[in-house]
């Protein structure tokens, strides 16, 4: 029997582009040892398989540290979510779940543990409960918010995005604090964090983006992966779970 971790990486269409990141699946999950999952910017809905028999679905607030998983999941599927997502699908802050989750109830969107057995039915099946479930309006302030802190990873002042979005400065942080529970510029630090770990996992360990200097990227890296560019770069034991994102593009 083959005992080595199986990831999968799907991405939804473009009609639900402002809402879902990406769809991914880990199996022998409890092989891994050490795992650690590092902050992406991203909300997480895990179905997963905990021995043979028991089924949990949890919400994954935002993440702002990293965090050392105890690898007693078997195999887990798994939706993460932009943070416009929360309001419109969700339709409850998650201030509450910063750097923790909650347990929903089993049955949510009448996801079985049937379903964790075929990914592409999977996704499929997520899918179309979430076209089901999109609102017909949304505001365009907010989606024009994350497009723009997508865009540039993070690197754009408050002052720009509330001329930009004619949403004021004192908004924008309050939206923030009120929906996810962190300032907007804490969520920008962790945007230019996820943007800089391709170039670490190709070796480059130096900022690209807009750091003070060495010693600043190197601080940076250290408060969301708890180690340094270089140790993390080395990724021993392949325990830095955000990498395996890289490993399928």
């Amino acid at each position: 029997m083959n005992n080595d971790l199986h990831f999968q990486l799907g991405y939804p269409d473009q009609s639900l582009s402002d809402f879902v990141y990406c769809f991914s699946s880990l199996q022998n999950f409890s092989n891994q040892e050490q795992a650690v999952i590092i902050p992406n910017g991203k909300i997480d809905l895990i179905f997963s398989k905990i021995g043979e028999a028991d089924f949990q679905i949890a919400l994954l607030g935002l993440e702002t540290k990293p965090k050392h998983v105890d690898a007693e999941v078997n195999s887990f599927f798994s939706v993460s979510f932009h943070p416009l997502a929360i309001e419109y699908l969700f339709h409850f802050p998650i201030a509450e779940l910063l750097d923790t989750g909650k347990i929903l109830p089993s049955g949510f969107w009448n996801i079985n543990s049937n379903d964790l057995n075929n990914f592409e039915g999977f996704c499929k099946k997520i899918t179309a409960k979430i076209h089901s479930i999109l609102p017909e309006k949304i505001d365009e302030r907010k989606r024009k918010l994350f497009q723009l802190i997508f865009s540039s990873n993070g690197e754009i002042s408050i002052s720009v995005l509330a001329q930009e979005i004619f949403w004021s400065q004192r908004q924008i942080n309050r939206y923030f604090k009120q929906q996810f529970g962190l300032s907007l510029k804490s969520y920008c630090k962790i945007l230019r964090f996820q943007a800089s770990l391709r170039d670490i996992k190709n070796g480059e360990l130096y900022p690209k983006l807009n750091f003070t200097d060495q010693s600043h990227f190197i601080k940076e890296i250290k408060q969301f992966a708890g180690v340094s560019p270089k140790e993390l770069h080395k990724n021993k034991n392949d325990r830095f779970l955000q990498f395996l994102v890289y490993k399928e593009e």
